[in-house]
């Protein structure tokens, strides 16, 4: 059990850093968007590679955080059930959700988005826009972040399910658990 517990802090952390990092990326979008519309309306120019640089790093920001994002538990859920549930049916719900949704979704993204990245790798794939930016192979590549950084964040929280059922959740640190909702905080829990 406490090779779990470490899974699920060593796998929380790494997705933590990066969507710490990444998470900039959206100043960077927003400065370059301001730029394309100053340099369009004040000065009746355009830059190419700089519209398609905004919309990159968007996507590059969106697909890299997207395991952050499940570790928040940012991603849509349907809360009118879950959130009042106890701690046990939490987790089995999680649990199931990673085995049967999660894990073949990565899967299949894996799939289908490797051979698309390799290619584009192949050739150094740029923008399809003459004057566009070089390096479209590098932005795809994140296709396969997302999947290996969500299927791992998926793993930990199967992780943290099982140390849930298995009455061991003690072993995580407090910012990894389950929240509790109302009755179910007890005094030797909150620490």
């Amino acid at each position: 059990m406490q090779i779990l517990a470490l899974i699920v802090r060593l796998i929380s952390g790494l997705n933590w850093l990066v969507g710490q990092v990444l998470s900039w990326l959206a100043l960077g979008c927003v400065l370059v968007c301001f730029t394309v519309v100053v340099q369009r309306y004040a000065f009746s120019t355009s830059t190419l590679w700089m519209q398609d640089l905004y919309v990159w790093l968007g996507g590059a920001m969106f697909t890299g955080v997207a395991g952050f994002a499940l570790l928040r538990n940012d991603h849509v859920r349907v809360d009118v059930f879950y959130r009042p549930a106890p701690v046990r049916r939490k987790a089995i719900a999680d649990l199931i959700g990673v085995l049967i949704f999660l894990l073949p979704y990565v899967y299949v993204v894996w799939t289908y988005g490797y051979p698309a990245v390799a290619r584009s790798w192949g050739y150094y794939e740029g923008s399809a826009n003459i004057g566009g930016m070089p390096g479209l192979f590098i932005l795809k590549s994140f296709i396969l972040v997302f999947a290996v950084l969500v299927g791992l964040q998926g793993l930990a929280m199967a992780a943290r399910a099982i140390l849930v059922l298995a009455g061991r959740e003690e072993l995580l640190p407090a910012h990894l658990r389950y929240e509790r909702q109302g009755s179910e905080h007890h005094a030797g829990e909150i620490a």
